[in-house]
């Protein structure tokens, strides 16, 4: 009665072991399926922002009252990078903090039009609005993460922004079958289209973050990701402060007229302004 149940139990180690190496080669590549372009370094980060400080440069941030604009305007706000900094949102993204050279906007992205005086006369702009299907529905999402970030995107625009900056997705296709990661990539070609100076998209994957906002499937999702992410960091997930760093740390950098950081790279500018901060 024993041999048995010792052959079911090298069976069941065996079928283990296979699915180990076979997810481990999975991650392995996605690990390093990326573009691993290395910065593009032209002096040392303290130079650069020092420079880019004298230029008397200002920006604004859409969505401040969520997770990445929160610590996006906190990176900012330490950088000291810019002359002026505002916000603009649905709501305030913060009611008893003061601070020098900062200001907030409140809008109604149902009638933009009517707020196009909150655009103007920013230098460079931060998009970080977005919303799920599970929270406002399929049109909601739709409208949120399409039509608000482009109908921003042109107010901007005519409002002298030269530098736009936008919050995007890994996997964003406006080809794709599926419907985020489709209106992610949707919304990037239209900005595109807007011809900026200079058009950035940082495609984050999951952000390892602790939401104040409940989202299940992600709770989920990074208590999967938090082991594998100290073996693979960047085959599934990016720490959220890595990238809010290499928002920042990219603005100072020379770059090209359109640019498509994809999550290894946001990493890897994200470590580089670790290491500077130190």
């Amino acid at each position: 009665m024993v041999l048995p149940e010792c052959n079911c139990i090298r069976i069941v180690v065996g079928i283990v072991s296979v699915l180990v190496v076979f997810f481990a080669v999975i991650l392995n590549h996605l690990e390093n399926s990326e573009p691993t372009t290395p910065p593009r370094m032209t002096a040392d980060i303290k130079t650069l922002q020092e420079n880019y400080r004298q230029k008397n440069k200002t920006c604004f941030i859409l969505g401040a009252s969520g997770e990445t604009g929160k610590l996006l305007f906190k990176e900012i706000l330490n950088s000291q990078i810019f002359s002026k900094i505002t916000l603009i949102g649905r709501r305030l993204a913060f009611e008893n903090e003061s601070y020098e050279n900062v200001f907030q906007e409140v809008v109604d992205f149902e009638k933009l039009d009517d707020y196009a005086a909150a655009f103007q006369g920013h230098d460079v702009g931060y998009c970080c609005l977005g919303t799920t299907k599970a929270k406002s529905g399929e049109q909601g999402f739709i409208r949120v993460d399409h039509d608000y970030v482009l109908n921003s995107a042109k107010l901007a625009k005519a409002g002298g922004c030269s530098h736009f900056n936008l919050e995007s997705s890994k996997g964003a296709d406006k080809t794709s079958s599926f419907l985020y990661l489709k209106i992610k990539g949707q919304v990037e070609a239209d900005i595109e289209e807007l011809d900026f100076d200079r058009y950035t998209v940082f495609r984050p994957a999951v952000l390892m973050v602790d939401r104040q906002e409940s989202r299940p499937t992600e709770w989920l999702a990074r208590k999967f990701l938090s082991p594998v992410s100290s073996i693979f960091p960047t085959a599934l997930s990016i720490p959220i402060s890595s990238l809010v760093k290499a928002m920042v740390i990219n603005t100072v950098m020379e770059g090209d007229k359109v640019e498509i950081l994809e999550n290894k790279p946001i990493y890897n500018l994200g470590r580089l302004a670790e290491k500077t901060d130190k």
